[in-house]
This record gives C-alpha cells, structure tokens and sequence, in this order.
C-alpha cells in the first residue's frame, strides 16, 4: 500500500481533477434519470406491444435485478481496472442497451437491452464516489457529496415528469432517442478527459463469491419486489414467483446465500482476497452512516412509493399529475446538496442529520393523516419537508461514511454502501406496501358491489415510515465526521 493517500499527492485544484469528477457527474445524471423515466411510459408498452400488467413489470424488475447483481461485483472491477476502463465499460454498456431499447423489435429484446443498461448503471456511481474520494481533501468532501446529492435526488424526481412530457407527444421509444445523445457526448468527453486514480491492486477473481453474490443478492431483491407487489395487487394473479409464498421462498434463499457469500469474504480476509472486503464494517463511522443510509431510504419510500398510491387510487390523479406534484420535492432535495455539502464541512454530520430527521419524523406522521380531500398544497408542502430532512440527512451520511476509510478500501465501501441501498431500498417497498394492503379496508355496498378504502393502509404505512424515522433520528446522535485513516488491514484488524 502506498504511503501517502492519493489526495496528498495530487493537487487538488487542478482542472483535471475537476474535470474527471464533473465528467462522472454527468455521466451518473444520466443514468440515474434512466432508472425512473420509463415508469410512466409502461402502459403505453403494454398497448403496443400486446403484454400483461404482470409481464410488463420486468421492465423495471429486470433492470433493479441487474443492479442488485452487478453493485457488490463493483468493489473488485475497480481495485483490478483503471478509471478510464471502468468508465468506458459502464458508460459503453448503458449506451449500447440505450440504443437497443431505441430499435427494440419486441419485448424480449427490451427486457435484454434494459438488463444492458443496468448493467452499466450499477457500476457508475461506486465509481464516482470511489473517484471522489481519491481526488478530494478530506476539508471538501461535503460539498461535493452535496453535489452528488444533486444526482441523486433530481434524477428521479425528474424522471416521470420528463416522461410525461415526451409521452403527451411522441411515442414511448423517443424516451431512449432522447436520452441516447447525452449518453454518447458522456462517453466520449469521458475517454478523452479521464484520467486513472484508482489504486490498482492484484485481486483474483473469486468465481463462489461471483455465484453467491449474483444469486444471492438477485434473490434478496426479487423476494423484496414479489411480496411488495403481491401486496400492492392484493390479489393471487400472475405467477408463483409474484405471488406472497413465492417472494417469501425467493427472499428466504436470498438471505441463505447473502450469509454465505459473507461467510465466504471473511474467510477471503485471511488470505487478504476478498471479493468485497467486510472490514469496511469495522470502522464504526461507516457502520452508523449505513445504518443511517439504509433506514432513510426505507423512509424515503414512504414518499416515492405510499404518497404516489396514495395520490392515484385515493384521489383519482394520473401519472402525470402525480409526478408533477412529487416534483417540487426532488428538486428542493437536490438543489439543498451543495450547501449540506458546505455546512457538513463547517459543522459535521450531527448537526445537521439529527434535525433532518426529526423533520423526518414529523412529515411521515404529517402523511399519516393524509384524507380523500385534503388539500393538494398541504401534500406538497408536506413532500418538500421531507425532502429537506432527508438532504439534512444523506449528505452528511454520504460523506462521514466514507470519510474513515483508507484508500484501499475505498472502491469496497462505495460498492458496500451502493448495495444496501438497493437492498434497503426493495425492503422499505415491501413492508410499506404490504403494510399499506393489510389496513386497506374491503367492504360489500348494498348493490352488491365492492367498495376498497384505501386510506387506512395508507395511514398505517405512514406510522410504520415514522417509526423507522424515530430509529434513525436515534442513530444520527451516534454520528461523527470520519476522520481519514492509513490503517493497513492488519492495523485495522488490530484496532477492531
């Protein structure tokens, strides 16, 4: 291991430094916006091209998979290639299953291309934050987290409302046109631009540890996604695999094989061959930051997922207006990053998560009081207090988490940190919206008829949001900024 860290031997203010961390930053912008522009749009693939409400979900469940399997091989792809490879395999693979969703001739050939482009999504943002970390001084790596934040929260907040306005238009497939040429400008400014500041190590390719984490980790975010949307269908069609036992059987062999694969890295360790290094976990700033991280974004789907519910069959609104009233949210969460960023340098993570979900708690018990007519102002004034404390909140948590870590683990914790996103992230959609089914309330009219309240399942899923936020209002009191360290694996190990 070197001696010094990379940001002590680089010039920090260099243009090239700039340039490399502006160039991922765009890059990832794109990719994230993929992840949520084509929801709006699955009805009108399923007019076209002749498929069930069942089977059209693969569109977005082929892709979250892919996700899941790809993020945990990240933490080795950067330790044995350099950044500019990396970039142009990540960025190349999301293009080329861009332009295949453009000219996809059927179904199959669209659920291939999205797999394509996750393939490529997954790897972008391990990269940026591994990146960020080799180039900038400790003193500034909030506010350029904050900047990331940028990404991370417009991206998806803009997604179905750009899908919206494109689909009132042109056809379903002008989404991937459109999205395609600032792919292509990302992937050329990167190949000429990028430089290489990785540490590149000598890591063998641990070919059970590839079997377990694809396995594993696809059937963790499968199992989450079945018994979320078998209770959001509240009904018993479409597959085995969608159905509630059939999730419960995948999540239950997912949970088997993600202990193995752990099992498998700690005993990796003592030969100093790990496929994702667990020692992360050893430095107690990164503990709490995940736990931070992970239990936020099982509250954020309280808003991305219960509130859009909510708005579309307990008030009747469409896509389009649901999106535009969870707009002004996203916005307000990405534009706050950089002076969160600002702030964290200045103050620390304390002070500033520890009110961010206190506001947190108060907006999901806000929510949970949510009727058929309450007003479409207080909902999005409601939505923009929950942005603001989760901004309070991930940033600080973004920065502090990686903060402590040495350079060789870098690429290993973004990695780590990106995975128990997406996992969290299927675990807050199946237990909100399968607490949001249990309270719905069916009734039988006089006519005969069925008549499904909804309001109840949505008033329980927002207490359930607001519990979870109460345990992460407690862990931000645990965080602290993360100092640096040079710890080799054997001093780490020591100090654990």
């Amino acid at each position: 291991m070197p001696s010094a860290s990379p940001a002590d031997s680089r010039p920090q203010a260099a243009a090239g430094a700039t340039a490399t961390i502006a160039v991922l930053l765009v890059a990832a912008f794109v990719v994230i916006l993929n992840e949520t522009v084509l929801n709006v749009a699955l009805p009108h693939i399923m007019s076209d091209m002749h498929v069930s409400a069942t089977t059209v979900q693969w569109v977005t469940t082929s892709f979250m998979l892919t996700m899941a399997v790809v993020i945990p091989t990240t933490g080795f792809l950067l330790q044995r290639f350099s950044t500019r490879t990396v970039f142009a395999l990540a960025m190349g693979s999301f293009s080329l299953g861009t332009l295949m969703a453009a000219l996809t001739p059927s179904f199959g050939v669209l659920i291939a291309a999205r797999v394509v482009q996750a393939f490529g999504s997954a790897i972008m943002l391990p990269l940026l934050m591994t990146t960020i970390l080799m180039l900038v001084p400790k003193e500034r790596r909030g506010v350029v987290m904050g900047n990331v934040s940028i990404v991370i929260s417009v991206a998806p907040a803009l997604g179905p409302t750009l899908s919206g306005v494109i689909l009132a238009h042109f056809p379903w497939r002008t989404i991937f046109w459109f999205v395609l040429p600032i792919s292509l400008l990302a992937l050329v400014i990167g190949l000429v631009r990028l430089k290489d500041v990785s540490e590149r190590g000598t890591l063998k390719l641990d070919l059970l540890s590839v079997a377990l984490s694809v396995v594993g980790f696809g059937s963790l975010v499968q199992g989450l996604s079945a018994v979320g949307s078998a209770g959001s269908a509240g009904t018993g069609e479409g597959s085995w695999l969608s159905s509630t036992a059939g999730g419960v059987t995948v999540l239950t062999l997912g949970v088997v094989l993600v202990a193995l694969f752990v099992w498998r890295q700690l005993t990796l360790q003592k030969r100093d061959e790990p496929f994702l290094d667990m020692r992360t976990f050893r430095y107690r700033d990164f503990t709490v930051s995940v736990a931070v991280l992970a239990l936020g974004m099982m509250t954020l789907f309280g808003g991305v997922i219960v509130l859009p519910l909510y708005l579309q069959t307990g008030r009747g609104l469409d896509t389009l207006e649901t999106g535009l009233i969870l707009l002004p949210g996203g916005l307000v969460m990405g534009l706050l990053g950089p002076l969160v960023g600002r702030l964290f340098d200045a103050w620390g993570p304390r002070p500033l998560a520890a009110p961010g979900a206190a506001v947190l708690v108060l907006v999901m018990l806000g929510f949970s009081r949510l009727q058929t007519d309450t007003p479409v102002w207080w909902i999005v004034t409601l939505q923009i207090a929950m942005s603001v404390g989760l901004a309070f909140i991930f940033t600080p948590a973004f920065t502090a988490g990686l903060n402590p870590l040495p350079p060789h683990l870098y690429s290993h914790g973004s990695a780590t940190l990106s995975t128990l996103q997406q996992v969290a992230g299927g675990a807050g959609t199946a237990l909100l919206v399968g607490v949001l089914q249990a309270g719905t309330v069916v009734t039988t009219a006089a006519d005969g008829s069925t008549v499904t309240d909804s309001i109840p399942g949505v008033h329980a899923a927002f207490v359930t949001a607001a519990a979870i936020a109460v345990v992460v209002l407690v862990l931000t009191f645990f965080m602290r900024r993360g100092e640096p360290t040079e710890l080799s694996h054997a001093e780490a190990d020591a100090a654990a």
